[in-house]
């Protein structure tokens, strides 16, 4: 991951607004309240923390991602924008709010954007989140959706120049959290961003 991030992690945010689409709508819908923990798990540059922060202020916020050298570029722009937030360098699966934050409490909010993508134990990954989740606290993830809806030569395109990046299509990650809703009892709603070309779930615990 700090390979190969090393360079990127300059231009990032600059080249992911093009097409990591329904990014802000999801930090616009976050369920939370003053003092709530809110937790990034894939925070990178800690773009999304600084905008939900400006959003949402007076919340706990914290930032998980397993490339040291995004948490570099991630704690200079927290400075630049005068936004508190802890950041640990861990894979998503091993979270536990004790061991990895030294957390008492368990987060009010956990939420993924375009990570599990990225993640090649993404369903650790989600159940670690449910895991660390007070009662009635919501999940939130925006990912790409299956495309069905797009032209398939443009589909196609979007698939490979994701690949370029390390980001893997998985469909299959939409159907996993339905199913652990069901198998958990926990509501699930999900929203298309744009023609199902990506899609923000909400679980609530």
């Amino acid at each position: 991951m700090d390979r190969m991030y090393r360079f990127t992690r300059h231009v990032y945010d600059l080249s992911r607004r093009y097409y990591l689409l329904g990014r802000d709508r999801l930090i616009a819908q976050i369920d939370s309240k003053p003092g709530d923990l809110v937790l990034e798990m894939g925070c990178g540059t800690a773009r999304n923390l600084i905008k939900f922060n400006k959003r949402h202020p007076d919340r706990q916020l914290f930032g998980l991602d397993a490339a040291a050298v995004m948490l570099e570029t991630a704690e200079k722009s927290l400075a630049k924008h005068n936004c508190e937030a802890k950041l640990v360098c861990e894979y998503a699966e091993k979270l536990d709010h004790q061991n990895t934050f030294g957390l008492e409490e368990k987060f009010d909010v956990i939420f993924f954007s375009y990570s599990l993508s990225m993640m090649p134990t993404w369903p650790d990954a989600i159940d670690a989140a449910l895991a660390n989740l007070k009662p009635g606290g919501r999940l939130y993830v925006v990912d790409f959706w299956d495309q069905g809806k797009l032209p398939g030569f443009t589909a196609k395109a979007l698939q490979t120049w994701l690949h370029w990046f390390g980001v893997h299509f998985r469909p299959e990650l939409l159907d996993y959290l339905q199913k652990t809703a069901a198998e958990k009892s926990l509501n699930l709603q999900v929203q298309s961003v744009g023609p199902r070309y990506a899609y923000i779930a909400t679980i609530t615990a």
